[in-house]
């Protein structure tokens, strides 16, 4: 859902309803099937840590193997990589989410997938139970790209109109917190550089 003007490719926003759900999708037991990705980031120039994630490809197969490939850099446009290396974490909310994937523009207005523009939303079995949940940001329906955001906290607001396609395993959940916690300015934009500096599967 957009914040912040049309142009904002994705935007999950503050809480308008409460649904329940009977899994606790952030404490999951892991799948040995689903693939594990990471994240290597860096804030303001210093290592902070290492993201480690399972993808729900039991779950969200075409969600997940979209964000797998930027992973990976095996997608590539005109011959070249494209992927999440180099790409910040342009829009942080305290106890709500850290969002990312923009790595055409940084700014929340590029949109691109490896299936071409944007694609379709693959479903809504799993729910925002909880932090640390991988969801697909968007500007409305059907309009999923590369940008993801990261759950700081239970948003089961965006149930329903979010794709959940992974979770944050182990320590990186720490990771996810430093950059909960750094200072923001306008649009909600760390002041202190958030960029993925290195990122793969495991």
């Amino acid at each position: 859902m957009a914040s912040g003007g049309a142009a904002i490719s994705a935007g999950p926003t503050p809480p308008s309803a409460t649904t329940a759900s009977s899994v606790e999708w952030h404490q999951r037991p892991p799948n040995p099937k689903n693939p594990v990705v990471f994240f290597d980031v860096t804030i303001g120039s210093i290592a902070a840590g290492r993201i480690k994630m399972e993808l729900f490809a039991d779950i969200a197969p075409k969600t997940a193997e979209n964000f797998r490939q930027f992973c990976t850099g095996e997608h590539r446009k005109n011959a070249l990589p494209q992927g999440y290396k180099g790409c910040q974490f342009h829009r942080v909310i305290k106890d709500f989410m850290i969002q990312g994937g923009d790595f055409l523009k940084n700014d929340g207005t590029g949109c691109t997938s490896i299936y071409g523009t944007k694609f379709d939303d693959e479903n809504f079995i799993a729910k925002h139970t909880g932090p640390g949940l991988l969801s697909m940001a968007n500007s409305g329906i059907n309009s999923n790209g590369s940008q993801f955001f990261i759950t700081c906290a239970k948003c089961d607001w965006l149930d329903n109109k979010h794709v959940v396609f992974g979770r944050v395993l182990g320590d990186g959940l720490l990771v996810v917190r430093k950059i909960e916690n750094v200072a923001t300015g306008a649009n909600n934009k760390p002041k202190l550089a958030c960029v993925i500096s290195e990122c793969g599967e495991m």
